[in-house]
C-alpha cells in the first residue's frame, strides 16, 4: 500500500474521531449527525466538520441544534 494512501486514511480516521467526539457533547453519535447531514442536504465533508468541531465549536453547536 502506498504511503499517501496509508496518510489519506489516518487523517479521515483523525477527522471522525474529532467530530464523533464532539457530536457526543451534544448527545448525538457520529453516525446520527452525518445522518441527518445528508437528510437536511447539507454538504460539508469530514475535514471542515472536524475544523470546525476543533476551532469553533459555537458554530458546530449552531449545527447541530439546527438540525
Amino acid at each position: 500500500m502506498s504511503v499517501e494512501r496509508e496518510k489519506k486514511r489516518e487523517f479521515r480516521k483523525l477527522w471522525i474521531t474529532r467530530i464523533n467526539a464532539a457530536s457526543r457533547m451534544h448527545d448525538m453519535n457520529y453516525s446520527t449527525l452525518i445522518s441527518k447531514l445528508k437528510s437536511s442536504q447539507i454538504s460539508l465533508n469530514r475535514k471542515m466538520l472536524a475544523q470546525m468541531a476543533v476551532n469553533d465549536m459555537q458554530s458546530f453547536s449552531n449545527l447541530i441544534k439546527s438540525l
